[in-house]
């Protein structure tokens, strides 16, 4: 289990920057590093209307566009609400860019009370991500989001 108090105060001191493109490569690439048991980790955005597109990530290549209508990731910005699957291949509408993904872990960003983007981490132990995974992953996005102008982009 990762030390997520820990792990913000890491992220906090790394996002030394106001840019939401540097900090997004940041936030990636710290989760990659500190998080155990994930293959892929990375946002998308919110660049066209209901429509999410490929950011900065860290992984295999990845799906894109997602519209808010299908996938986990779609769903986590349409619901406005974090999404955690135990297992990806028993939703119907999963969009399945790398096939030895099992668990998916997707939290909305909010800004100005529209959707900024998501940040996504799967992982290819099924059931990887507990609630107490997603209290600190969402407590990370938290700091990232505090961190980032997220009206740069």
């Amino acid at each position: 289990m990762s030390d997520y108090a820990l792990l913000e105060r890491q992220l906090a001191a790394l996002l030394d920057e106001r840019d939401p493109l540097t900090n997004c490569a940041q936030t990636c690439a710290f989760l990659m590093q500190e998080v155990p048991d994930l293959n892929w980790a990375g946002f998308y955005l919110q660049r066209r209307p209901q429509t999410l597109v490929l950011g900065p990530f860290q992984g295999k290549p990845a799906c894109t566009p997602i519209p808010f209508s299908q996938g986990v990731c779609g769903a986590a910005a349409r619901s406005r609400a974090t999404q955690r699957i135990d297992d990806v291949h028993a939703v119907a509408d999963h969009i399945a860019c790398d096939s030895t993904s099992r668990a998916e872990l997707v939290v909305p960003i909010l800004h100005d009370g529209e959707v900024w983007g998501v940040l996504d981490l799967d992982s290819p132990r099924q059931g990887r991500f507990t609630p107490q995974d997603q209290a600190g992953i969402e407590a990370l996005v938290a700091i990232f989001q505090a961190q980032t102008d997220l009206e740069r982009l």
